[in-house]
């Protein structure tokens, strides 16, 4: 029986990287994210029956049960979940961030996480045989701030509670839970880090990147474990980056 796959955030970057790593792994994979045009770009050099864009906003919470619906009419089951959907703010100190820039990175960081996962547990719950995986995107945010990023560090921080949640809500029924925290891997949306970014002190350093694909390597291995096995947390990133020992 082919597993399938939901990755949210999935046209581009870590997602396009974790959708084209399931696929390559057997995973028949739904590909969700809110450009249409970057999804059918995305899914053009994938076989449409196992590779399969669905334009979503996962903030929104009936375009998600809307999503799960597609899924379950069509496969009727869930195997695994990857939360990647997300977003960012520009550096700014706490006292400089409007309340409408908070809340947007929430919805997109932590609300999104929070609806797909509910509706991925109610599937997994109700079918035959019960359980399957969720794995959240956490970023290596949810263990140290940068400089000037309280919304994106904060919202990273609630991801890790919310995994943890999920972890121990769900064991019992066959539901594995966790995150993997990415350091410095280089997409479109990264790649300023070769330009130089905040650093603890206050200066601006360019900073290492690693290759997108070995995250999705990371997240193939924890695809393939047993559902018996869980990767509570993961932490990968570009060997020279300034993580350890920073501030």
């Amino acid at each position: 029986m082919t597993k399938i796959a939901l990755v949210t955030g999935g046209s581009k970057g870590i997602g396009f990287a974790a959708a084209k790593g399931l696929y390559e792994i057997g995973y028949t994979v739904v590909v969700a994210a809110r450009n249409q045009e970057n999804l059918q770009q995305c899914a053009a050099e994938f076989s449409p029956e196992r590779f399969i864009p669905v334009v979503a906003d996962v903030s929104n919470e009936e375009q998600v049960i809307n999503l799960f619906q597609q899924i379950k009419d069509r496969f009727g089951r869930l195997d695994l979940l990857f939360n990647n959907a997300g977003n960012n703010s520009p550096a700014k100190t706490i006292e400089e961030i409007p309340f409408e820039e908070w809340l947007r990175v929430f919805n997109a960081n932590v609300h999104s996480t929070f609806l797909c996962a509910k509706e991925a547990i109610k599937v997994m719950k109700a079918q035959v045989p019960q359980g399957g995986r969720i794995i959240n995107n956490a970023s290596i945010s949810a263990l140290t701030p940068r400089l000037y990023t309280a919304p994106y560090t904060a919202s990273k921080h609630a991801v890790t509670g919310l995994t943890k949640s999920i972890s121990l809500d769900c064991r019992q029924f066959n539901i594995a839970c966790g995150q993997i925290n990415i350091g410095n891997a280089e997409t479109t949306l990264s790649n300023r880090m070769r330009k130089g970014v905040y650093q603890a002190d206050g200066s601006i350093k360019a900073e290492e990147m690693m290759n997108v694909d070995d995250v999705a390597e990371a997240i193939k291995m924890m695809a393939e474990l047993p559902i018996s096995t869980n990767v509570l947390e993961m932490t990968i990133m570009a060997n020279q980056m300034p993580y350890v020992g920073r501030g």
